[in-house]
This record gives structure tokens, C-alpha cells and sequence, in this order.
């Protein structure tokens, strides 16, 4: 699948200097998830108009971890200023990042948003289990080659549908988030799995997120769009993307319940919805003082008329986080305060 990019203006010229290297790139430059990208895009759209100056940001949706590669790549202008995130950094990634001189990077939790796992509206499927979707999705179950062709082959109260699940690609944190949150939530569950997270966590983590790769589950790119016209057209089929896309499509198709809880705006919010997850930017603090546009961008994404409980990106399908989070976040993104790599797994 292609990268989608949205560019609001070409590339304008100035003379803004990076340590050692010249920076002719004067507009913001952000890379990283699909699920993000529909937030950003529409803090760019509004940062333009505001700001014509400055020249539009160009949002290019590459999934988290490509974006997390391009990012951590160096700095100068050939390399991204922002990435959008669906997950936290990797210790990995910070790494990567401070061996190639990015050494400085603000992370700001933008909002809340859950893992949907959608189907047509005429399916008969409405219910699912973390139990369901892993025995159906894991590659070997509990160690076990997966022989489930079927939704009633992992759970007899379920219906005969083939079991055909379209998702994203490894490069994405909705499929890192889906391991995590839905997958391992499942598979640990297992005694023996239990007991291999401690003697083996590298293939307990194999075991617990590995997808099978039989057509079970079907990788669609980062276009999660795409993925909702391949439930419209086929019906009995599931899907996996960020609940906005649920929300913007919720004539179409219909969310899923995990465990018994439905995908909604309020489920989310409190964390009873078991695919919720927080979403991030992150901001390479070296490329601040060469593209002004940053922080006014950054302070932009931080309002509580943007990403408030009744702010613009809420209207749009974001969760809002939670009061003393988002107050944490805005104070972050005020002041460019860097990350503290330690922290991160």
C-alpha cells in the first residue's frame, strides 16, 4: 500500500541554520500513523489558515514504525521534524534515534483512541472475547500450529464464518497496540504461557502477537479506510483500525464488543473498552529553532479547543484524555521538556 501524504503547499525556501547543516526546508515536516493522521491533518488544515506564513505542514501517514525510522534517521532538513504515534516509543527506537544525533525529543500524549474491531452491518458477528480473537488470529495459539478455519472452530457459540480479518501492516502501531492490548491480554492468560514470560520473554512475545499468515488475516496497508470498503464489500468479514474510522463509518459498519464492551466514545474514555490506547507526537526539538512553525503547530494541537472534551479533534473521532493528562501534555508541549529515553521499554 502507498503512502498517504497530505501536502498543503509546496516546499518554500529560507535561510533557518541546523547546527552544521543548512536548513532550506521551512515548513513542518510530520510523519508516522494512520491514526493520527486524520488529527494532525486537521490541526494542519487549521495551523495554514491561521498561520499563511508559515506555509501548510505536510502530514505523511507511513504507520508508527516506518515514521519512527524516518524520524530517527538524523537531523537536518531531509528528516522529519514531527511523528505521529499510535504507541509509545520503543526503548529501540530511542536508540536508533540517539545514535543518528536526535538526541532531544518532546513527547506529547495528544488524546486516547481505541483499537475497533468492526464488520459489516449485516454480519451476525457482534461479540467477541480477547480468548476469541487470539485463538482465531495467532499464528501458533499457545504454541500450536493455528488450525482455525472458522469463527465456531475457536468458539462453538460463534457463527461458521471463515475466519477473514483485514489489519495493518507490522510497520503500524495499531498492530503493535493489538498484540499488546488484545492478543497477549488473551495469551497470558495460559499457564504455560505465564510461565514462558519468565523464563523466555522474546517467545512468549512471538507466541502471544504473531499473526497468522494463511489469509486469516490479511494485512491492507495503512489505508484504513480501505480496510472499511473491504467490510462493506464483503460481508462477515472483521476489521482492525482506530475508532474514528468506526465513528466516521457508522452507517456502514458496525464495532464489535471485547469482552462484552462495546467501542464507544465513553468506553474508551475510561478504559473499560479493552483495545484503548493513548496516541502521541512526538517533536525532534533539534529542528525548533530552524522551522518556527513548530511550536506555534505544537501549541496549536494543544489547545483544549482542540483536543478538549468539546474541542474540533473530539468532533472528529478523538478520545480526550483525561484532565490531569492532558494538563501534563500541554505543560510538555509549552516547553519542548525532552523525554527521558530511560523511561521508556
Amino acid at each position: 500500500m502507498k503512502t498517504r501524504t497530505l501536502i498543503l503547499a509546496g516546499l518554500a525556501l529560507g535561510g533557518a541554520m541546523l547546527p552544521m547543516q543548512a536548513m532550506a526546508r521551512t515548513q513542518i515536516r510530520a510523519v508516522g500513523s494512520s491514526t493520527v493522521y486524520p488529527f494532525a491533518t486537521a490541526v494542519a488544515e487549521r495551523f495554514a489558515r491561521a498561520n499563511p506564513k508559515f506555509g501548510a505542514p505536510i502530514i505523511e501517514s507511513t504507520g508508527t514504525g516506518g515514521g519512527m525510522k524516518l524520524f530517527c534517521a538524523g537531523v537536518g532538513e531531509a528528516f522529519p521534524d514531527i511523528e505521529n504515534a499510535s504507541r509509545r516509543m520503543k526503548a529501540s527506537e530511542a536508540k536508533a534515534c540517539a545514535a543518528n544525533g536526535v538526541t532531544s525529543v518532546t513527547e506529547v500524549q495528544v488524546g486516547l483512541d481505541g483499537i475497533a474491531v468492526a464488520t459489516a452491518k449485516s454480519s451476525p458477528l457482534s461479540g467477541l472475547t480477547t480468548d476469541d480473537i487470539y485463538k482465531a488470529l495467532a499464528k501458533t495459539p499457545y504454541g500450536k500450529p493455528n488450525k482455525a478455519v472458522t469463527w465456531k472452530d475457536v468458539n462453538a457459540k460463534l457463527p461458521a464464518l471463515k475466519i477473514q480479518v483485514y489489519g495493518p501492516p507490522p510497520t503500524s502501531g495499531t498492530r503493535d497496540a493489538f498484540g499488546e492490548l488484545i492478543m497477549t491480554d488473551a495469551c497470558q492468560k495460559n499457564a504455560a504461557m505465564a510461565a514462558l514470560k519468565k523464563s523466555d520473554e522474546n517467545k512468549f512475545k512471538a507466541i502471544c502477537t504473531a499473526v497468522r499468515e494463511d489469509g486469516g488475516y490479511i494485512e491492507a496497508g495503512e489505508n484504513d479506510n480501505l480496510i472499511v470498503s473491504k467490510l462493506e464489500a464483503n460481508p462477515g468479514t472483521v476489521g482492525l483500525f482506530g475508532y474514528s474510522y468506526l465513528e466516521e463509518n457508522a452507517a456502514k459498519i458496525k464495532g464489535i464488543a471485547i469482552n462484552g464492551v462495546v467501542p464507544t466514545y465513553d468506553s474508551i474514555a475510561s478504559f473499560k473498552y479493552p483495545g484503548a490506547r493513548p496516541l502521541y507526537v512526538y517533536i525532534k526539538n533539534a529542528h525548533v529553532r530552524a522551522i518556527p512553525a513548530i511550536r506555534p503547530f505544537i501549541a496549536e494541537f494543544a489547545k483544549e479547543s482542540t483536543w478538549g472534551k468539546e474541542g474540533y479533534l473530539v468532533r472528529r473521532g478523538l478520545i480526550s484524555a483525561p484532565d490531569a493528562v492532558r494538563a501534563k501534555a500541554a505543560a510538555n508541549a509549552a516547553a519542548l521538556t525532552p523525554l527521558d529515553f530511560s523511561t521508556l521499554k
